[in-house]
């Protein structure tokens, strides 16, 4: 999984079929202190996150483990809304 900030949303009007319904986030992976890594994706939230909410991603054929993603073209999925971290170092 990828700790990753939301920064943004993707509107879609035209799309394949099996992605309509589907909200589209853009997110970008972040370190431990939430300090922002280069880059960017574009991932299906399950969670419904916000803009500014630091998530869970998860890539690959786990992004189509959930109920809404199942045999869908789905390369990045939000698993879920970080509340706190605990980190002991």
């Amino acid at each position: 999984m990828i700790l990753a900030k939301v920064i943004g949303t993707v509107w879609a009007t035209k799309k394949d079929e099996k992605l309509t319904g589907m909200k589209l986030q853009i997110v970008r992976p972040v370190e431990l202190d939430y300090a922002e890594k280069e880059g960017f994706f574009v991932a299906v939230d399950v969670v419904g996150a916000g803009v500014g909410e630091i998530v869970l991603v998860c890539q690959g054929s786990s992004a189509r483990q959930t109920e809404p993603t199942e045999n869908r073209a789905v390369d990045a999925t939000i698993m879920a809304i970080v509340d706190k971290l605990d980190v002991v170092e």
